[in-house]
């Protein structure tokens, strides 16, 4: 006894014949007719009398139907509440970013999918990038915003947007005049950075290595609002991604994009595990995001 041969007695019961209940099922009426004669020998019951004309549901039968449509009932729903499952407007999900990325990137997104997917439920968690790598392979973490590329063979990524880089500098600062700075201008600065663990500082430092930079300032700050107070202050300058830039002008800090072909930024990807079963959802969300920010990007 399986599922099909309960729809098929349920159909011919709704129909009262053999032929349509096969349309309803989408089966041969052979197909039907010989499932439900087998059914009836599994069961030792007669679930319908019938004859070239007619069709009679047996009072043992009706019993027995009425039985087997709640199971096909439950059986429905469960499929149906599979499928909205997959849904990201019925699902609820834990999305994790970094530091140097959460406070500019989920102001601009979530309420994007919200209006997107009213019935989400969507918790939000800010961590390292270590801490959320764990905490995805763990499962405590539904997708992460990551800076690409990370060496994981059990995540699936979709790259979302290019961030470039802006330098930040005290206003006054010699290179403040300037529209665009040349990365090598900023060889002989002094220049803030993040603590060891945050990607931001290990970004800076690569961009830096590229023009052989050497003077990095001993204090080491734990997050960008910490990095903007430090050059207000006329301690040094730093760089910072574009979403963290103000889209209003600062009276202490000046922003300006750097010269160099192509322009200095760092990768953001929406990472999720393989085995996730929600995989076109995350992809769903990924598309959301990725245009929510590149509005902002072209500002």
């Amino acid at each position: 006894m399986n599922l099909r041969d309960l729809e098929y007695i349920t159909a011919v019961a709704k129909t009262g014949h053999f032929g349509k209940a096969s349309e309803m099922c989408h089966v041969s009426q052979p197909t039907l007719s010989t499932q439900i004669k087998k059914l009836e020998d599994y069961l030792g019951i007669t679930i319908f009398e019938r004859d070239n004309k007619n069709v009679m549901v047996t009072p043992h039968g009706q019993q027995l139907i009425d039985k087997a449509q709640i199971i096909v009932d439950e059986a429905k729903n469960l499929r149906d509440m599979a499928h909205n499952m997959q849904s990201p407007d019925s699902g609820r999900f834990t999305l994790g970013a970094f530091p140097t990325l959460a406070p500019f990137i989920f102001p601009l997104t979530v309420p994007h999918l919200r209006d997107e997917y009213p019935n989400m439920q969507l918790f939000l968690t800010e961590e390292k990038t270590a801490t959320l790598l764990n905490n995805l392979k763990t499962g405590v973490i539904d997708m992460a915003l990551l800076a690409m590329p990370i060496e994981e063979q059990n995540f699936h990524a979709i790259e979302l947007f290019q961030e470039p880089f802006y330098l930040a500098m005290p206003k006054g600062h010699p290179l403040a005049r300037e529209t665009h700075i040349p990365l090598e201008n900023i060889a002989h600065e002094d220049l803030l950075l993040l603590e060891d663990g945050h990607c931001l500082s290990g970004q800076t430092m690569e961009v830096c290595s590229w023009i052989g930079a050497q003077k990095f300032n001993t204090f080491r700050a734990t997050s960008i609002e910490t990095l903007r107070q430090m050059v207000a202050a006329g301690l040094g300058i730093t760089l910072v991604p574009k979403l963290a830039v103000p889209r209003a002008p600062q009276d202490e800090i000046i922003y300006r994009p750097l010269k160099n072909t192509p322009q200095p930024c760092r990768t953001i990807g929406l990472y999720w595990r393989n085995t996730s079963p929600f995989h076109d959802s995350f992809e769903k969300i990924a598309e959301h995001i990725k245009s929510s920010v590149s509005k902002r990007l072209q500002d």
